[in-house]
């Protein structure tokens, strides 16, 4: 867990750039929930990195831009009952989101036509099913 936190091939956040707060989780635990700093938060200012480049922080600052107080992305994590554990989950939950955030937009969909056959095949389907409807109707 010590060391840069890995985004991508590429992109990689260095461990002090990371803010870490922990404090007490009302999650599972028992007894020792009221002992324990099992609950916690990391902060990363994606505002003032220098770990990703300008397109991939204009990217990410765009789409993550709801999320942010004042520049600051913050993840809580407090499903488990142990700190380590909780760590390696917030530290995940913002590696997905940050990986999610800097993706490449995907391509706009080019529009297509239906070809002739198609078009012929669905008129005549629509024309069967109309003397279908027209024939079972006048029978009196």
């Amino acid at each position: 867990m010590p060391g840069p936190l890995q985004i991508s091939g590429s992109v990689s956040i260095p461990e002090a750039e990371l803010g870490w707060r922990f404090s007490r989780s009302s999650g599972p635990g028992g007894q020792g929930v009221n002992t324990t700093d099992s609950r916690v938060e990391l902060s990363f200012d994606l505002a003032a990195t220098e770990a990703l480049g300008p397109v991939f922080k204009a990217r990410a600052l765009e789409r993550l831009g709801p999320r942010l107080v004042n520049g600051v992305i913050t993840i809580a994590a407090s499903e488990f009952r142990s700190q380590l554990r909780n760590r390696e989950a917030a530290e995940m939950r913002l590696a997905q989101m940050l990986r999610e955030a800097i993706a490449p937009p995907p391509k706009k969909r080019r529009p297509t036509k239906p070809s002739r056959g198609a078009v012929e095949r669905r008129i005549a389907a629509k024309k069967r099913r109309s003397d279908l409807k027209r024939l079972r109707g006048d029978q009196s």
